[in-house]
């Protein structure tokens, strides 16, 4: 059973693992640096259907559709589902997975999604309250443009701190003694607000609530940077990134060796005029089932630290002049079936 550390940070004492993973991507996606670490690469951003939001749906769908497959499983066996995106009152998740008439938790930590899921899920199957459970998420360029932004076809200029917003989804699925990669624990996130209030510069906003999970779960489990392979920070961007290590270095830990961070990870920034990189919960998703849960796969890792992050503003937020409160949560993995 999950075991109380400290406020919001908890380990894992039975081995809740990654049965199976998938990652889906868009075309622009595919064609960056970690194109071929990816399940599919769909060229058509609309995926065949007549609307962006109808798309992004059918990427979800697809990503978690392809990890019951190739865990050999149906969807019957999926206890849970827990599902999020940046589309208002996540419809992108509720149409996208209607049709699987599983157990569905609609959650939202906008990017950091990803982990507020694998946080719920594993809870959920080390508790007995499902034996399996699922967690997928999405992103998709044109939704979030249209929602956050400006109309495409405006043209508006983007700010050299801007990022690029994923078109993407990842699904996992937790499962009690199966899996050779487990979920050792996590750390439940803190709103953090320093006020920034421009929502160009999101890596700016969400390294300070990066920061804040890192160092309490670090403080909690008496860690430190040197005992992880990998701090994977979800999508920071080149700025963000540049500002966690200066908070981290700013209360005595350097992760300059062990940090990497999925949006910085995802496109050739300069070639493909992604500015500072990625961002969406369809980012450090897809890049996680690609790349990171691989490597603790192949033993080219045994301990990664994923603190995915999330800017926590709503148009409605933004029109009325508030500053973007930030999140993030954090989940440890770790390598090899039999390690406790």
């Amino acid at each position: 059973m999950a075991e109380y550390i400290s406020r919001g940070v908890f380990r894992l004492n039975t081995h809740i693992g990654v049965e199976s993973h998938a990652a889906v991507v868009g075309k622009k996606e595919g064609e960056g640096p970690l194109g071929k670490c990816f399940d599919e690469v769909i060229e058509d951003d609309h995926f065949g259907r007549n609307t962006w939001e109808q798309a992004e749906s059918r990427f979800q769908l697809e990503a978690i559709s392809l990890a019951i497959r190739r865990a050999g499983l149906v969807k019957e066996d999926i206890d849970s589902v827990c599902a999020g995106d940046l589309i208002n009152q996540c419809t992108g998740s509720t149409y996208g997975l209607r049709e699987l008439e599983i157990p569905f938790l609609g959650i939202y930590g906008a990017c950091s999604t990803m982990a507020e899921g694998l946080i719920i899920s594993a809870l959920l199957a080390d508790s007995g309250a499902s034996k399996r459970a699922a967690v997928v998420t999405s992103s998709h360029f044109s939704t979030a443009e249209r929602q956050f932004r400006a109309p495409l076809s405006y043209g508006g200029q983007r700010t050299p701190t801007s990022q690029w917003t994923c078109t993407a989804a990842g699904a996992a699925i937790l499962t009690r003694g199966a899996g050779d990669v487990r979920v050792a624990g996590g750390c439940i996130g803190r709103i953090a607000d320093l006020g920034v209030s421009d929502i160009t510069n999101m890596g700016g906003a969400m390294a300070p609530a990066a920061a804040s999970a890192i160092i309490r779960y670090l403080t909690a489990t008496e860690t430190s940077p040197a005992d992880y392979d990998l701090i994977v920070t979800g999508d920071l961007g080149k700025v963000g990134s540049e500002l966690l290590g200066e908070l981290m270095l700013r209360d005595g830990y350097d992760i300059s060796r062990q940090h990497r961070d999925c949006g910085a990870m995802i496109y050739y920034n300069k070639a493909q005029d992604t500015h500072c990189g990625g961002s969406g919960c369809g980012c450090s998703a897809s890049v996680l089932c690609g790349h990171f849960l691989p490597m603790l796969e192949h033993g080219e890792a045994e301990n990664i630290l994923f603190v995915a992050t999330g800017a926590l503003m709503s148009v409605m937020s933004l029109q009325q002049g508030e500053s973007v409160p930030a999140i993030a949560h954090l989940v440890h993995f770790k390598g090899g079936k039999n390690d406790t």
